[in-house]
């Protein structure tokens, strides 16, 4: 009997249509022929029974730049949601004498001698010939940086009273300003963590919003058709008609200016999802048109079924992984939209704290050419944009039946 694996059982060892696993190849050459077919066996069985849901998540799995760029998008909504934790300081509080300050220098080395992480002290002071404000160290003094130090009172989630911090110097200590600071000698980077928590949440509920818009209108417009189908798509057509930078322009100028923080980022979340709502409607549109005559679709009609729950019970399911991924790629442009309005003083205002608010005070052009660390915030929109496509297109790969 021969002790040779056939040319089709290598072939199918190695097939892409197998779920992935890493061990499997490793433990099947201590295999002899007869456990080889059988774990070749179980591996076809899971495949072929496999739900869609498991073959998605299989299918991403192998996707490795998606499922990094989850891995941090989850560290940074974790940034956003623990933001009293993770930064240092308040976004409110002011450090006098240290406005516009670069960002603080970590040093391991003091005198030659090898230390814990610590910065120096900074002095400000006025250069005679440019007339700008300069930042000297004073190295005179090490001071150590500590992890789970006290630090400034605060309400996490504005329900429970803390005070314990990631990192920080300590109450005598000078402060540690990765960032840099503003003109008010406020830190840039625990304002940067704090505007997360609005930039990206904006982004959820506002794509969260448009997304039931989108699958409701679109729902009704492909399964009834006919005269209700019509002036839904004429109605979509206007929207869309609409340059959509003047559009939120003219929505957001409408809000009053004496409304409070919680106020004006409920207003601006339904500004982004009045007209971010219409490509998906269209999609779900097309969907249900081709899917209302299948067989499932007409037996559950004879069946008895009422309309609503042959759309959401029936045919949306048919696509899902795609509304699926539509969201996913939608969450970008809300957070670019945010970000845009913030921008232009038209969305969420000071004393709330936004990465749209953050790039509206580095306008100006000295803040370019003098202070650019006041431009990091920008990263941080380009970093989620980035990671949201990502992993769309990850997701994208992964419903798609006829990739590779």
């Amino acid at each position: 009997m021969s002790t040779q694996i056939s040319k089709p059982t290598e072939q199918r060892i190695g097939s892409d249509s197998l779920p992935a696993n890493s061990t499997l190849v490793d433990e099947l050459e201590d295999l002899s022929i007869g456990a080889i077919e059988e774990r070749l066996e179980a591996a076809s069985e899971r495949f072929y029974y496999a739900s869609q849901w498991q073959l998605i998540l299989w299918r991403f799995r192998r996707h490795r730049l998606a499922v990094l760029s989850l891995v941090l998008l989850i560290a940074l909504y974790g940034l956003a949601t623990f933001a009293e934790f993770f930064s240092p300081y308040l976004a409110t509080s002011r450090f006098p004498g240290l406005q516009m300050m670069p960002p603080t220098r970590i040093h391991i080395f003091h005198e030659g001698k090898l230390h814990r992480p610590f910065i120096y002290a900074q002095q400000r002071s006025l250069d005679p010939e440019t007339f700008r404000y300069i930042f000297v160290e004073d190295t005179s003094t090490p001071y150590p940086i500590l992890f789970f130090t006290q630090g400034e009172e605060y309400k996490l989630w504005g329900l429970w009273s803390a005070n314990l911090r990631l990192f920080g110097t300590g109450p005598d200590a000078p402060p540690i300003m990765l960032f840099g600071s503003d003109p008010l000698g406020r830190d840039i980077f625990s304002r940067t963590i704090y505007g997360a928590r609005i930039s990206l949440t904006i982004g959820l509920l506002g794509v969260a919003i448009s997304f039931l818009i989108g699958v409701i209108i679109g729902g009704i417009s492909g399964y009834f058709g006919g005269t209700i189908d019509e002036v839904i798509q004429r109605l979509i057509d206007v929207i869309i008609s609409i340059p959509l930078i003047p559009f939120w322009m003219a929505l957001s100028a409408a809000l009053p200016r004496n409304w409070t923080t919680v106020q004006t980022f409920f207003a601006i979340t339904l500004i982004l999802a009045a007209v971010n709502w219409t490509g998906l409607a269209r999609v779900v549109r097309g969907k249900l048109l081709a899917l209302r005559e299948e067989d499932y679709a007409l037996a559950a009609q004879v069946a008895g079924a009422s309309k609503p729950r042959i759309i959401f019970r029936h045919l949306l399911p048919g696509f899902t992984s795609h509304l699926i991924v539509s969201i996913t790629l939608s969450i970008p442009v809300a957070i670019l939209g945010e970000t845009a309005l913030s921008f232009l003083g038209l969305g969420i205002q000071a004393p709330a704290v936004s990465w749209g608010v953050l790039l509206q005070d580095a306008q100006d052009l000295m803040v370019v050419a003098q202070q650019p660390w006041r431009l990091i915030p920008a990263v941080f929109v380009i970093g989620a944009v980035l990671l949201f496509n990502f992993v769309g297109d990850g997701l994208r790969d992964a419903a798609d039946p006829y990739s590779t």
